[in-house]
């Protein structure tokens, strides 16, 4: 099986009242339409995980972000290839998301994360999150 390699943001924020908040994005095009994620995606050659990562932001959300710990790489198997994703913890350094290829995003806190409906892969970041 094909395996593919992968970056997802999770992007944090403080809110007015003190509450951690984790921007989300909703897929706008392919198999897993509407779904909802952590942004990011594929590594190119050459490229660290930290710098994939960076671009990939830049390129979908016109955000520059400094990336932070390794939460997780997440492998999961789904029916045609298995997935490699390497998650961190990012906060935006400048610059306001702007959707280039998402249909939505929104800022949820922990106890609203299981709201929508996340990628398969997505969901033991979540769990991990609500700890």
């Amino acid at each position: 099986m094909k395996t593919i390699r992968v970056v997802a943001a999770v992007i944090k924020t403080i809110d007015e009242k003190g509450n951690i908040q984790f921007f989300v994005t909703q897929r706008g095009y392919g198999e897993f339409k509407d779904k909802w994620e952590f942004p990011g995606g594929k590594i190119e050659d050459g490229e660290t995980a930290e710098e994939a990562l960076k671009r990939e932001i830049l390129e979908e959300l016109d955000m520059k972000i400094s990336v932070g710990d390794r939460i997780k790489t997440v492998e999961y198997d789904y029916p045609t290839f298995h997935l490699s994703m390497d998650c961190f913890i990012c906060e935006i350094e400048e610059g306001t998301p702007i959707l280039k290829e998402h249909e939505a995003a929104r800022w949820l806190d922990k106890s609203s994360l299981t709201s929508v409906e996340w990628l398969p892969a997505d969901i033991e970041i979540v769990q991990i999150l609500q700890r």
